[in-house]
């Protein structure tokens, strides 16, 4: 089967079909996509993991529909309807659609109008119909007229719902009303009646009408988001009218009265059966396009915010600020671990701050802390003014750290195993200390649709999301690489190879053993194999390992082309690192075999240029206006700064020291059309704004994008 599934996927992606199918054969043999991106770009001819990803999912759904079509014969031959010619059919389409069409008629059905006219007798009366030869059909039908069929009317009324049923069954008619529906499709939604009030947040789509064809992501999630909230009523439909036209130009022959029974049946069945099967299709198609695009904006968010730059290994005092409940305080080591913790209440309506200030810098002394992380909540940019006006020993760097989906983690299973003696204050203002130093470590603890950016995440297909979102946190831990001695459980998981078992292992033999000396260590995990290994190696550093290359994407099982290079010329691997002009010298070509082409060789040696460096970008300090605290301190025409915090298809939201986000929408990014906005902007970017407009009654505020160059 896999040389169909190849062709198939070749001509989807439009990717050489040899591609694919190493790649399948790599993907069946367990290796994971990070390590096929990674270390065998000879053998896919370098495709990234981004076209791996697709080709995994596309070679699962066709493992997926196979297995439909195994049902379908069964189920078909079981009926003793199964024809060479179906087992042709169904053996060659590979389009879930027509799959479905093929096997309707043949499809186990529940009591319908049709079925119990069958069972009156009336099929022979319905065939009758369809050849549209009889002119005297009333005298016909009085041939069927018997203790369940009381007269010729019921008679025919019971062959016309056979006929529409036949009609709906028809693999051309639904394919014409199809085409329709793909050309002129309008999808509208209506306020339900007396739930005006209740559905004031779906107020644009209370009488809204569109093009299916146009209607954007976000426009049809809302619907349906509105819809199953019971508020909206959604419809797609084209013009009934010719749907019902081309029907009859498919399906009547005559003038005669046999033709106007199959015209009546066959309105009947457009209306009842095929335009709310149609429909339904289409609604599905259009929530799954709508769910792909959401989806790929979220990944794309959740990608940018994981590798958000880190401030690195530093003494961190985090701050989880609050008005009424005070400021939780936390320091932690170089780290991450918790060293000290209190509130403090510098706000009102206590007003500490004098005693509030010398704990804060007592602390700063006494922990010799590096930076300050603040969470960007309630009272962030009173307790940033408070603390930047302190005055310390030294240079302290300030940052405001993103909250979203701390307390999601404070109030996890995970916060109370690393914490169990400690509230969920404490454990949140942690894991915004933490987030400053990797938020990248951090964030893999949290559920990725808690963490705040995307849009209609709890809308969208979730295993879809899922899927997307799990394959995005491993393809960015494994491209930045993990600390094998510092490495939580929960950031093991991700690396390639490993999963929850292994990394549970690691974390435990550690702890038995003290750190890990080497790579090939690693082996003597209980249960981590060869295979693991191999997949797991080459992103696990170790920083002080006496082979300088176990602390670099190099992948162990080309430690002999660097020995070789290194001894060729008459240096040590140490050496060969350290050293940038004996890397000129190395003559790749010399080293290329069966197993180690080009692009593997060229990979060695930007990593020999760079071992264990992150590859994540330098973190800055941002500073909000301090002139705008609320709202009420906005007025139109301003400039001010702003972090991007989320993206969606129709805008960015920006964070620009407030309370509430405002949006730019697509239309005021930039004075060229833009379609797509990751294009324009990205997550946590620095960038500059014009308030356009303020609506203090709903709290929305419009802005225009002015981008730091």
């Amino acid at each position: 089967m896999q040389p169909v599934y190849s062709k198939l996927i070749s001509q989807a992606l439009d990717l050489q079909e040899k591609q694919i199918t190493k790649t399948i054969e790599l993907l069946d043999d367990g290796a994971t996509i990070p390590f096929i991106s990674r270390y065998r770009k000879e053998v896919t001819g370098g495709l990234d993991e981004v076209a791996i990803g697709e080709i995994k999912q596309r070679y699962e759904k066709l493992q997926e529909l196979s297995k439909r079509k195994e049902t379908i014969l069964r189920s078909i031959d079981e009926q003793g309807k199964l024809t060479p010619e179906l087992v042709t059919r169904i053996g060659n389409t590979w389009d879930n659609t027509e799959l479905e069409d093929i096997y309707l008629p043949y499809k186990p059905k529940k009591q319908t109008k049709a079925e119990i006219a069958r069972k009156k007798g009336l099929e022979p009366l319905a065939k009758i119909l369809m050849a549209q030869n009889e002119r005297d059909i009333y005298g016909k039908a009085e041939h069927f007229v018997k203790e369940d069929v009381k007269n010729a009317e019921e008679a025919l009324q019971g062959a016309r719902d056979i006929v529409a049923e036949w009609v709906n069954e028809n693999e051309a008619a639904r394919n014409s009303i199809r085409n329709v529906f793909n050309r002129q499709a309008v999808i509208s939604s209506k306020v339900i009646k007396g739930k005006e009030t209740e559905a004031a947040k779906y107020r644009d789509y209370f009488d809204f009408k569109e093009p299916l064809s146009k209607c954007s992501s976000h426009r049809l999630l809302a619907m349906r988001r509105g819809e199953s909230e019971g508020f909206l009523r959604v419809s797609i439909s084209p013009d009934d009218e010719q749907c019902i036209e081309l029907l009859n130009r498919r399906f009547v022959k005559g003038k005669n009265e046999a033709s106007a029974q199959v015209e009546t049946a066959i309105k009947d069945s457009y209306k009842r059966l095929l335009k709310s099967a149609i429909e339904t299709e289409f609604a599905a198609l259009s929530k799954e396009k709508a769910d792909k695009q959401a989806i790929k904006v979220f990944a794309e968010n959740l990608r940018q915010l994981l590798l958000a730059p880190p401030l690195g290994q530093k003494r961190v005092l985090g701050i989880d600020p609050g008005f009424r409940t005070g400021c939780k305080v936390v320091c932690l080591d170089s780290q991450g671990n918790l060293v000290h913790n209190e509130t403090i209440y510098p706000h009102p309506p206590q007003n500490e701050r004098g005693r509030s200030g010398m704990k804060v810098r007592a602390l700063v002394s006494t922990y010799d802390i590096d930076a300050i992380a603040i969470g960007n909540g309630t009272a962030s940019r009173e307790t940033e003014e408070f603390i930047t006006h302190l005055g310390y020993e030294k240079k302290i760097q300030v940052f405001v750290v993103s909250e979203d989906g701390a307390s999601v983690y404070s109030a996890s299973k995970i916060a109370r195993d690393e914490f169990p003696n400690y509230d969920v204050t404490v454990r949140g203002a942690i894991s915004i200390g933490r987030r400053l130093m990797d938020p990248l470590a951090e964030l893999v603890k949290i559920e990725p649709k808690s963490i705040g950016v995307g849009q209609y995440q709890h809308d969208v297909n979730q295993t879809d999301l899922k899927y997307s979102l799990d394959q995005t946190v491993e393809n960015c831990v494994n491209q930045v690489g993990v600390n094998l001695n510092t490495a939580s459980m929960h950031l093991l998981i991700y690396v390639s190879g490993l999963g929850p078992s292994l990394a549970k292992n690691i974390v435990e033999y550690r702890a038995k053993n003290g750190a890990f000396q080497s790579r090939k260590e690693l082996l003597k995990v209980p249960r981590l194999g060869e295979k693991a290994y191999e997949q797991a190696a080459g992103f696990l550093r170790i920083p002080d390992a006496e082979n300088p290359l176990d602390n670099s994407a190099v992948h162990p099982e080309s430690y002999p082309v660097v020995e070789a290079m290194a001894k060729e010329l008459n240096c040590s691997v140490n050496e060969l690192i350290q050293q940038k002009e004996l890397k000129k010298k190395i003559r790749l070509e010399k080293y290329v075999n069966e197993k180690v082409g080009m692009p593997t060789l060229l990979d060695i040696v930007e990593e020999l240029d760079k071992p264990g460096r992150d590859p994540r970008q330098t973190i800055k300090i941002f500073e909000f206006d301090p002139h705008v605290r609320t709202i009420d301190d906005l007025r139109e025409g301003q400039i001010l700064p702003g972090i991007v915090n989320n993206i969606t298809n129709f805008g960015c939201f920006v964070d620009i020291g407030i309370k509430e986000k405002g949006l730019v929408h697509i239309s005021n990014m930039a004075e060229k059309y833009v379609s797509d906005p990751t294009t324009i902007v990205s997550i946590h970017q620095h960038v500059q704004v014009k308030v356009l407009s303020i609506d203090l009654e709903r709290k929305r505020i419009q802005l225009s994008l002015n981008i730091n160059k």
